[in-house]
Parts: C-alpha cells; structure tokens; sequence
C-alpha cells in the first residue's frame, strides 16, 4: 500500500479514491465534494454547513492515526504519530487541483458518476499501472492513460457493468487487471 500511495497522491488518484468513498459513506450529492491540493497534509476533510462555516479534522500527515482510529472505534486509542505541532508548521495552503495536469482526478469522478462497477475498474487498473511505473514498464505520465484505456474498454465499449454478488466484484476486478495490463504493455512495446 505504501507504494501505491506514494504514487497516488503525486497522479491525484489517491484523491479521486476519497472522493469515490466520501459519496459511498456520506449522504452528499458527489458534485458537492470538492477535491483541493493542501501541500502540507495536514487538514484530511473539511465540512462546509448552511452558514457557511467550516469545520476541518486535522491530523499528522501519518496513515497510522486513521488505523488506530478505525481498531478503537467508536472508542479513541493512542497512536504512535508525532503530535501535530501547528504553531511549527507555521502555514496552511491550498489551491483547486489542474484537472489538465491530473486527469486522475476527472477519471475518478467519471468512475462515480458510472457508478456500478466503474470504481472497481478504476481500482484494479491503477494497481496494474502503478505496478508497471514502479516495475519501470512505463512512464509516470502513463498511469492515467492505462487507467483511461481500461475504463473504456471494460465500461463504455462493454454497456457498463452491474455488480449483484461479491463473485461478480472479483470476477471484474480480475478483469479489468487483465485489461491494464495489455495496456501496460502496449505502451510499454511502444
């Protein structure tokens, strides 16, 4: 997962992934959540109210607080993250993401919108793509373009796909790996 991570938050996926699930756990239209680039990692959600106000959870940019808040609950443990230290992070900044640099972003919105199995295609193809970046077959800027291709070949040319068993899940996912991966290697030969 680490690996993955740390490639998905530079391609904007790992964002797009957030999004997918906000609008599965929450019950908000998905036009009405909104992706920002925050550089500093610190604010991991913000709910806007009627009145405009803003409340935002902060956190060390850490994986290990939201682990331990998910083993504890509905009850707190201790996580062994550092403290957040806001007087020495001194700044937090934002900007809205360049959906033309990350088109990550758009294809994840495209996936939610499909709905039915299009965030299981969209899942298994990033793994495929990322595995190839890291394995070297192809470039950074390749990932989208596989995750796109594998959309579009599972999702558009095929009608859309239901899911009504969890045989129909894994039977997709492995379909969609096996889509990415002739894509990997398409662009890999290329």
């Amino acid at each position: 997962m680490a690996a993955n991570l740390s490639v998905d938050s530079p391609t904007m996926l790992h964002p797009g992934l957030e999004l997918i699930e906000a609008a599965q756990l929450f019950p908000v239209a998905a036009e009405r959540i909104e992706i920002l680039v925050h550089p500093q990692s610190i604010i991991h959600s913000l709910v806007r109210y009627v009145d405009g106000s803003v409340l935002a959870q902060l956190g060390s940019p850490d994986m290990r607080t939201p682990i331990a808040s998910t083993l504890a609950w509905p009850q707190r443990m201790p996580a062994p993250s550092a403290r957040l230290d806001l007087a020495e992070i001194g700044s937090l900044t934002f900007e809205a993401p360049d959906l033309q640099r990350f088109p990550a972003i758009r294809l994840a919105r495209e996936a939610l919108q499909t709905g039915g199995g299009a965030p299981t295609i969209l899942n298994a193809a990033n793994e495929v793509a990322v595995a190839g970046f890291l394995d070297g077959s192809i470039g950074f800027l390749d990932i989208a373009e596989v995750v796109e291709r594998t959309l579009v070949t599972l999702v558009r040319d095929e009608g859309g796909v239901r899911l009504d068993s969890f045989e129909d899940v894994t039977g997709l996912d492995e379909r969609a790996r096996q889509a990415a991966r002739s894509s990997v290697n398409v662009l890999a030969d290329a």
